[in-house]
């Protein structure tokens, strides 16, 4: 999937995804989110796996 500048993603709690660049193409990324409450005993972010250079470069499918 491809983003024009100025373009708003919305990111539901809990729905699992990535983002970066390519080589050809850069990519700015600003992250707005409502931090937990000060009694809660959860992480904000939970961070999946790092992939490979050749994982990255694969053909992927957007999940559905």
């Amino acid at each position: 999937m491809r983003f024009y500048p100025g373009e708003t993603v919305t990111c539901p709690p809990g729905e699992e995804h990535w983002h970066g660049a390519t080589e050809e193409h850069f990519m700015q990324h600003l992250a707005l989110w409502e931090g937990t409450a000060p009694d809660e005993d959860r992480p904000e972010t939970t961070w999946l796996e790092h992939i490979t250079d050749e994982q990255y470069r694969s053909p992927r499918t957007r999940a559905r």
